[in-house]
C-alpha cells in the first residue's frame, strides 16, 4: 500500500499546525510543506511585539467566536473540537508552557516568540513533516483518479517546473494571493480581501499633538455618508497620526468592509465619558463651574480626563486658556458636554496594527465543511487559517482560528475523527 501523501502549501501557523497534526495521526504518511519565502512561521515571530500572542483565556466557544467580526459562526462548532483550552494543552505537552496576562492574552512564559517558532518546527521535524523553503507554487490541478485508495490526485506545478503529486491538499497560505488563485481555479468562491485591524488616519494638527495620550474608555460611534454604521467601547490611544488602541482596532475589524467602500472616509463620535449621561457630565460641570467660579477652566478641569486632552476639548468648545468658570456661558456649557459626549473627528484614511497585518475575505465559508475544513466542492482539499474569510479582532483570536482550522484539518486529511 503506498503511503498517504499530503502536502501543505504555506508555512504558517495553520499550515505547521495542520502538517503536525496529520503527520501525528498517521505516521506513515508523507507530509511536506511548502513554503515560498526562505523562512516559515514570519507571522508567528513578530506578532505580540516579538512575544507571539498565542491564544487568549476564554474557554467558551460561545464567548470565544463574539471575537470574529467574520467566520464566528461557523467557528462554533470547530471550537467544540479544538479551542484555546486545547491550544494550551498541546504547547504544554510539546515543552512551552503558557501564560495569562491581564487582558486575557496568553504569550509562551519565555516573552519570546522564538519559543513558538522553535516548537513547531522541531515538532514537525520529529513527526517526519518535510519543510521546503523558498518553494513557489504555480498551479494546483486535479489528475484523474489514480487508484482505489485515495479519491483524488493533485498535481502541483511548481515555478522550478518540478511537479509534485499528493492525495491530500492542505491550502494555508493566510491573505497570500497564490492561495486564493489555487481555490479559485479549483471551483471555489472568494470574497474579496480587504484589509481589518487598523488605526484611523486623523489630519487635524493639535489631535496629533495629543500623540502618547491614552483614555482607559471611551465609547466610539462610527458614521459613513452620514448613516450611523458600528459602536465599540475600550481603550484609545492617541498617535503621531490619529487614531489607535483596541477600541479603534475592534471598531475597524466589524467595520472593514464598510471602510474599503468609502475609501476610509469616515466621521468618528467620540464619547469621552462612556460611563456618564450627557445630563450628568453637565451636572458636573455645573459643580465645579459653582465651586470654582475664579479658577481658569483650563486648568482646573472637571471631569477624569488627562490634562492635555482636557485643554484640547475645551478649545474644540470655543474656551479660551483664559477664560474663567464664572464667565462660561450656558451656550458653551452645551458646547462643551457635546464635545465631552460625541465629539465629531474625520477619518482620513487608515494606517497598521503594527506588522500584524490581517485581512478580511478568503475561501466563502459555506463552500467548506467545518468539521474537517474539506471543501464542499473537492474531495481531499482541505483550508486552515487566514485564507478562509475568517478574521479576529486583536488578542489572540486570529492564532487560535489558525490553530483550530490547521488541528481539524490534519487529523481529517489522515481520516481520525475529532
Amino acid at each position: 500500500m503506498k503511503p498517504l501523501r499530503v502536502i501543505v502549501v504555506g508555512g504558517g501557523a495553520g499550515g505547521f499546525f495542520g502538517a503536525i497534526a496529520a503527520a501525528e495521526a498517521n505516521p506513515h504518511a508523507k507530509v511536506t510543506i511548502l513554503e515560498a519565502s526562505r523562512e516559515v512561521l514570519a507571522k508567528v515571530r513578530i506578532s505580540g511585539g516579538g512575544r507571539c500572542n498565542v491564544t487568549q483565556a476564554c474557554f467558551n466557544p460561545s464567548e470565544l467566536v463574539q471575537n470574529y467580526p467574520r467566520g464566528g459562526k461557523a467557528l462554533l462548532g470547530a471550537f467544540t473540537r479544538f479551542q484555546a483550552k486545547d491550544t494550551i494543552a498541546w504547547f504544554a505537552a510539546h515543552g512551552v508552557p503558557l501564560k495569562t496576562e491581564a487582558d486575557g492574552r496568553m504569550f509562551p512564559i519565555t516573552d519570546n516568540s522564538e519559543t513558538i517558532v522553535n516548537c513547531l518546527i522541531n515538532t514537525a521535524k520529529a513527526t517526519g513533516v518535510e519543510i521546503r523553503t523558498g518553494i513557489f507554487v504555480a498551479s494546483v490541478t486535479i489528475l484523474k483518479k489514480q487508484d482505489s485508495e485515495h479519491s483524488t490526485v493533485f498535481e502541483i506545478l511548481l515555478k522550478s517546473g518540478e511537479t509534485l503529486e499528493c492525495d491530500r491538499l492542505l491550502v494555508a497560505t493566510g491573505s497570500n494571493p497564490v492561495g486564493y488563485k489555487i481555490a479559485q481555479a479549483l471551483g471555489h468562491t472568494i470574497e474579496p480581501p480587504v484589509p481589518s485591524l487598523f488605526t484611523f488616519n486623523i489630519r487635524d494638527e493639535k489631535v496629533l499633538k495629543l500623540a502618547g495620550v491614552s483614555v482607559n474608555s471611551v465609547r466610539l460611534r462610527l458614521s459613513v455618508s452620514g448613516k450611523p454604521q458600528l459602536e465599540q467601547t475600550g481603550p484609545l490611544l492617541i498617535t503621531h497620526w490619529g487614531f489607535s488602541g483596541p477600541a479603534v482596532l475592534k471598531l475597524s475589524a466589524w467595520a472593514a468592509r464598510v471602510l474599503h467602500s468609502s475609501n476610509y472616509q469616515a466621521t468618528l463620535l467620540i464619547n469621552w465619558l462612556p460611563d456618564l449621561k450627557p445630563e450628568e457630565v453637565r451636572e458636573k460641570l455645573l459643580a465645579v463651574k459653582n465651586e470654582w467660579a475664579k479658577r481658569a477652566i483650563a486648568l482646573h478641569r472637571g471631569v477624569d480626563l488627562p490634562h492635555r486632552l482636557w485643554q484640547y476639548i475645551i478649545f474644540r468648545a470655543g474656551i479660551t486658556p483664559e477664560d474663567r468658570w464664572a464667565e462660561l456661558s450656558n451656550k458653551t456649557l452645551n458646547q462643551l458636554v457635546q464635545e465631552l459626549t460625541q465629539g465629531q473627528y474625520q477619518i482620513k484614511g487608515k494606517g497598521v496594527f503594527k506588522e500584524e497585518f490581517v485581512t478580511c475575505g478568503g475561501v466563502t465559508l459555506k463552500e467548506v465543511n467545518f468539521k474537517t475544513m474539506e471543501s464542499k466542492l473537492v474531495p481531499g482539499l482541505h483550508f486552515a487559517g487566514e485564507i478562509l474569510d475568517i478574521d479576529g479582532v486583536t488578542g489572540g483570536f486570529n492564532f487560535q482560528s489558525a490553530w483550530t482550522t490547521g488541528y481539524l484539518a490534519g487529523l481529517a486529511m489522515c481520516g481520525k475523527k475529532t
